[in-house]
């Protein structure tokens, strides 16, 4: 619920409008200390005005960075890269505050009557002045913040760090979706029904392993999907399989199918693959005849050379996702290191063939994988570096 950019600017605003109409009505309970605001009607409404006044402008200038630093990432780095910008809290928070504290100003505005002091809700008129003084604290973070998020090390540092947490919630899998040793496969002339994904199309973003599991076995099938998040579908595709059921209903199709939740975009909830992909893609328009920026390819192969550290470490994901009781109900395509890896060195080995620093970039890259991966990825690592030493 949290995820869209506007969700929590437009929360702190319906707050801040909610505030600025409760607060006038209970001024009379709160009282009036010291510190509060003691000026009379005309001086509160000059106030108000002057905050309302200077906040929207200033809303309107924090909206007009924050669409600049989109489009300088989208060309400068890969638009891929805009998700990683819009999910930060930072401006989110930011265009809250001021278009709030402009909302609240003008909501205790009209609460300002007639000429008597004891008509101005002094309490209220205070907290619209304390609410500038966040509104400036915050501009000062965020204007900081926006330097530094266009530099092109800490936005790779960030999808690095992103892509490193997605890999671990898919290894790090919940109790009975996923048991150690679990394997499965179906016996010859086995009963099957197709899975056909219903009129939705775009990027697998999620797949609800709990729910798969939960309605397989409610069917007394096994469902098998050859999907895996990131991976772009099409209405009516074939995305798996039911097996041990032949007579499996259009309805009951659909309930499999809904646990994969599709997008316009991928995302990293579980789909380390995709900040792979943007690494990548920074390190191969670094790269390009137009660019030449063999610095910023180095520092993308430094950043995926972490990633696959970690993953090299780290057992793949199970594609066996089972009950309580270890009992297998599905089976799905998890992203594993072999894919990711092997389509990270061969790309960057193209497309940085005529640099003389990062093809010994990668060689060293692979040389500390091939010492530090587990007997199961060690094959692969090694195989990518002969090819890599093949040319």
């Amino acid at each position: 619920m949290w995820r869209p950019f506007w969700v929590l600017p437009s929360a702190i605003a319906g707050f801040s409008l909610l505030l600025g109409i409760v607060l006038p009505l209970l001024d009379a309970l709160i009282g009036e200390p010291s510190w509060v605001f003691e000026g009379g009607p005309d001086g509160a409404r000059g106030l108000l005005g002057t905050i309302a006044g200077a906040m929207i402008s200033v809303t309107g200038l924090v909206f007009s960075i924050t669409i600049l630093i989109l489009q300088l990432a989208s060309s400068q780095f890969t638009p891929r890269i805009l998700r990683t910008f819009l999910d930060d809290r930072i401006p989110q928070v930011t265009l809250g505050v001021f278009t709030g504290s402009f909302l609240y100003a003008l909501t205790v505005l009209r609460s300002v009557r007639g000429d008597e002091r004891a008509e101005v809700p002094q309490t209220a008129v205070t907290l619209s002045y304390l609410y500038v003084v966040v509104a400036v604290g915050m501009f000062l973070a965020f204007i900081n913040h926006i330097t530094r998020s266009v530099q092109v090390s800490h936005v790779m540092s960030r999808v690095r760090r992103r892509t490193v947490l997605a890999a671990h919630r898919l290894t790090e899998r919940p109790q009975g979706s996923g048991a150690v040793g679990a394997g499965w496969s179906p016996r010859p002339g086995a009963a099957r029904t197709d899975l056909r994904l219903d009129d939705r199309c775009g990027y697998v973003t999620v797949l609800d392993s709990t729910m798969l599991v939960e309605r397989a076995a409610r069917l007394g099938v096994v469902a098998e999907l050859d999907v895996t998040p990131g991976d772009f579908l099409v209405t009516g595709q074939v995305v798996g399989r039911g097996w041990q059921r032949d007579d499996l209903t259009e309805e009951e199709v659909d309930g499999l199918t809904a646990v994969l939740r599709l997008e316009d975009e991928r995302d990293f909830v579980a789909d380390p693959g995709y900040g792979v992909r943007q690494l990548l893609d920074i390190a191969e328009r670094a790269l390009s005849p137009a660019v030449n920026d063999p610095t910023t390819g180095v520092q993308a192969i430094n950043e995926l050379h972490v990633v696959f550290r970690d993953l090299a470490v780290r057992p793949d994901p199970s594609p066996y996702l089972t009950d309580d009781r270890g009992e297998v109900h599905a089976v799905y395509r998890p992203t594993g290191y072999a894919a990711l890896l092997t389509s990270a060195v061969d790309e960057l080995a193209h497309y940085g063939a005529e640099s003389v620093r990062v093809v010994p970039r990668l060689r060293e890259m692979l040389e500390d994988l091939a010492g530090a991966a587990t007997p199961e990825h060690r094959a692969v690592t090694e195989a990518a570096l002969d090819r890599l030493e093949e040319g």
